[in-house]
């Protein structure tokens, strides 16, 4: 099949639709929409080294999925078909890759292709449990609520994530600072002073002297430096991409005691929510924590939960499976089981996933405060010390010339 830009007339709305559409070839592109309705005006093949570019320059952010999930659902609620909603989308779309995106889901849809599988041909775009709801959604005749709950997820979640790089934007910001300052005392400070020691023939302190050989070490190969952070943080970031790398990050998460309480709530948060949403969608147990193994982001987790799910598929209730694994706090299997108990699984996962959220608000706030005068007394001591480190032999070096 082949990919077809078109414009052509709505025969029933009298509207210019921009498009497009799947075929053999561009006669068979021409037939497909005069049988669905449209007057063609102009069918050109798509340029697949123009979506390919646009693919790889565009992202689609958070903003814009759940922007495009909500209008889709709203469309959907009023009534309009499918491929007409999505047609809609495509003018009301400003972002050139979900454009194409959008695009090919209509080519997909009018080739006979159901929604869930028309996005599953985005992975990179639609994650698993976007393609969970819809595909529930559409088996049970409530896609235009299933979309709201996509949006809704999509919003937590991102919600969440903002808050903690918020939090981590005051410590790095600070850290930039530390590092500008001590570059500019090497590059700029130290060498004057040294200078200044072999003008008036003084031999240098121990602690100026350390100094100043780190300073020379740092203007004659600075370039050895920068290509030795460089390599290394490539290297790490490529032991982070294998399974043993995620695995040690992971774990580090969940162990380095400032961080563990904050990524553990984040974690559980994700899980309730997300187990939530696909339950009141009508996704099966199973199917929800496989789900959720992956909607958590974290591999220690992940194989918690998929040991979880081998218990509930040999007969254990959820609570009981869930009780049993390390990282999960003895609170999520409590809410469960009283979910289990009043057949409110669903309802009660929520209301945990509420509890987590607000304690994860509380723990970015409280780690925010707390690192700030860690860091403040961190940049007071390097700053403090090199400037010492500086001005007091000069100090001790004018006594001697008075005396």
């Amino acid at each position: 099949m082949r990919k077809f830009n078109y414009e052509a007339r709505d025969n029933k709305t009298n509207k210019i639709v921009k498009a497009m559409v799947q075929a053999e070839s561009e006669n068979d592109a021409a037939k497909l929409l005069v049988t669905q309705g449209f007057t063609p005006i102009s069918i050109k093949e798509a340029d697949s080294e123009d979506n390919f570019w646009v693919r790889l320059t565009s992202r689609v952010t958070t903003k814009d999925k759940v922007i495009f999930t909500r209008q889709l659902s709203t469309l959907i609620a009023a009534g309009l078909p499918l491929a007409q909603s999505l047609r809609t989308l495509v003018d009301q779309t400003h972002n050139r890759r979900l454009k194409v995106v959008i695009q090919e889901l209509i080519a997909s849809i009018e080739g006979g292709k159901s929604l869930h599988d028309s996005f599953a041909k985005h992975p990179d775009v639609f994650d698993k449990l976007f393609l969970a709801l819809v595909a529930a959604g559409e088996a049970s005749g409530t896609l235009d609520q299933a979309l709201q709950r996509v949006a809704a997820q999509q919003e937590k979640d991102a919600a969440i994530t903002s808050k903690i790089r918020g939090a981590m934007t005051y410590p790095l910001i600070v850290l930039v600072v530390i590092l500008g300052v001590m570059a500019f005392m090497f590059f700029t400070v130290v060498p004057q002073v040294e200078k200044l020691y072999m003008d008036l023939k003084q031999e240098l302190p121990i602690i100026t002297q350390v100094m100043v050989s780190i300073s020379q070490f740092v203007i004659q190969f600075w370039w050895v430096l920068l290509g030795a952070l460089g390599i290394g943080a490539y290297l790490l970031v490529q032991y982070f991409k294998t399974v043993a790398g995620q695995k040690t990050l992971d774990s580090l998460k969940l162990s380095v005691p400032v961080f563990k309480g904050l990524f553990e709530r984040l974690y559980m948060a994700r899980f309730t929510r997300t187990g939530q949403t696909l339950l009141n969608t009508g996704v099966s147990m199973l199917d929800m924590l496989a789900i959720t193994s992956e909607a958590v982001n974290n591999s220690i987790i992940a194989d918690e939960l998929n040991n979880v799910a081998e218990k509930v598929k040999g007969g254990k209730d959820l609570s009981t499976a869930l009780a049993a694994e390390r990282h999960v706090p003895e609170l999520v299997p409590q809410m469960i089981r009283v979910g289990e108990k009043s057949g409110r699984i669903d309802e009660m996962m929520g209301k945990t996933a509420a509890i987590y959220e607000n304690e994860l608000d509380e723990e970015i706030n409280s780690l925010s405060t707390s690192i700030e005068p860690v860091l403040m007394v961190v940049l007071a001591l390097v700053a403090g010390g090199m400037v010492a480190a500086i001005l007091l032999p000069i100090y001790s070096l004018v006594n001697d010339l008075q005396v």
